[in-house]
């Protein structure tokens, strides 16, 4: 009689089903793909939208949650001179047409839209100063401006330009003799107030009502100019589907409801921009 022990009985079912299982477990580790990274949208904006594009960019990651916006806030032309130079935006929204224009005709991009509107006013410190009206800014010892590139210092030579119609040429060199500083973007500008270094600045209504340290001296309706923004996709963009739905977000009711509760106007359906802004 042949005696066969138990540790040396075989076992071809139990050895078959664990090589089987072994072998699916390791077949689909070795299917899963790692999660896919979040696409980065650069979008580069001028400085005078931080508060509201933050907004937009929160609102369009919501609803596009595989895409996560990075933005890059400063003075337009600084932007667009970035972009001449190479670095890749998906997306570029400047604070004067001017900037988006110069890039249409160098071909580094195709179209544009015009998104929203702001308004030039005076900024003055909230408490005490000189200058309650228009006319006081002859009074005032600092006035801050921003640089004639940057779109805020290209406004407000418009504005002091058209003030000479109803003040003169008198008060209009009087107030420039009074200009201390001139910044290369908004912030900067509204900033010198801020920090007690000047007693008013031209910015934008929006830039005052992000400000709990500022309050509003109106223009004059003679000399009162309004910006215009724009925005457009660079031909060299890393994603342009993306950037293209960023785009539309904006222009969205979604986007022009965000951009009107941080004090933007909205331009109408006669406000789209086709592919020259010309309305400077």
């Amino acid at each position: 009689m042949i005696r066969m022990d138990v540790e040396s009985r075989p076992r071809p079912k139990l050895v078959g089903w664990g090589l089987l299982v072994w072998l699916v477990a390791v077949g689909c580790r070795a299917s899963e793909s790692p999660p896919a990274e979040p696409q980065m949208l650069s979008v580069f904006a001028a400085s005078s939208l931080t508060e509201a594009f933050a907004e937009v960019g929160r609102d369009f990651e919501t609803h596009h949650p595989r895409v996560k916006v990075r933005f890059h806030f400063a003075g337009s032309q600084v932007l667009r001179l970035q972009i001449e130079q190479g670095a890749r935006a998906d997306a570029f929204a400047s604070a004067n047409p001017v900037h988006i224009e110069a890039l249409r005709k160098s071909g580094a991009i195709a179209e544009a839209v015009k998104f929203a509107q702001n308004e030039l006013v005076v900024a003055v410190p909230r408490n005490g100063g000189t200058v309650e009206r228009f006319e006081d800014l002859v009074d005032a010892s600092r006035i801050v401006v921003g640089t004639e590139g940057v779109p805020v210092g290209a406004y407000a030579r418009q504005v002091l330009e058209r003030a000479k119609d109803r003040f003169g040429d008198r008060f209009v060199d009087r107030v420039w003799s009074r200009v201390v500083s001139r910044e290369s973007n908004v912030r900067l500008v509204r900033a010198k107030v801020e920090l007690g270094e000047a007693d008013a600045a031209f910015v934008y209504r929006t830039d005052t009502l992000a400000s709990e340290r500022l309050r509003v001296v109106p223009i004059p309706k003679e000399a009162a100019v309004r910006a215009s923004y724009w925005i457009g996709v660079p031909a060299e963009a890393a994603h342009p589907k993306s950037a293209e739905r960023f785009v539309r977000f904006v222009r969205s009711e979604a986007g022009a409801a965000i951009l009107e509760r941080h004090g933007f106007g909205v331009p109408g359906s006669d406000g789209k921009a086709g592919r020259r802004p010309n309305d400077r």
